[in-house]
């Protein structure tokens, strides 16, 4: 007989059972939401925090038993690129199953381009909400510059044209159709 017990906050399975002699048999520790396993007593000493335990070969009885504990806090690391913030910001400690909301707001000249959530992208949003936290995560925001590029190009006299395209092009067109081009030296 494999008699199994488990304490408040979780489970542990399968129950108490009847095995052959000989056999080998595996228990499960599920912790609730919010908890991890503590510790795990095999005839009363204790194997660790582990998730499960085989008894091998069975030749006599034994007792197995499973406490938990509350898991967390976590934590949400919260960055920002140059060109804006993150609100808040640095290591975010959040207690498990609790929510957790950032701002992002880029500076005088620039957009929000991209944010990070563990990596993955979440696209060009203000605000990001994690919900029901249960594990450590990352937020990253990103920011481009929005200022209008700048060249060293002298200025179109007469009917010459000055024109600044969408891909920081800066292109000076003469009145004889020659055609002067420069990269923004800001990027």
């Amino acid at each position: 007989t494999l008699t199994a017990s488990a304490g408040a906050n979780g489970s542990i399975t399968p129950g108490t059972v009847n095995v052959p002699a000989g056999s080998n048999q595996m228990f499960t520790m599920t912790p609730n939401s919010c908890y991890k396993v503590a510790d795990v007593l095999v005839d009363g000493g204790s194997v660790g925090a582990v998730p499960s335990y085989t008894f091998t070969n069975v030749q006599a009885d034994h007792t197995i038993s499973v406490s938990f504990a509350p898991a967390g806090p976590d934590t949400i690391m919260a960055t920002a690129g140059p060109g804006g913030s993150i609100s808040p910001s640095g290591t975010v400690i959040v207690n498990c199953g609790q929510n957790q909301m950032f701002n992002i707001s880029p500076s005088g000249g620039y957009a929000i381009l991209n944010l990070l959530v563990d990596n993955l992208s979440v696209g060009a949003v203000p605000s990001y909400t994690f919900t029901n936290v249960q594990t450590n995560h990352t937020i990253h925001a990103t920011f481009s510059d929005t200022a209008p590029p700048s060249c060293a190009v002298l200025s179109p006299n007469g009917g010459d044209s000055l024109q600044v395209s969408s891909s920081a092009l800066l292109t000076w067109t003469a009145s004889d159709n020659d055609t002067v081009s420069c990269v923004d030296l800001l990027l």
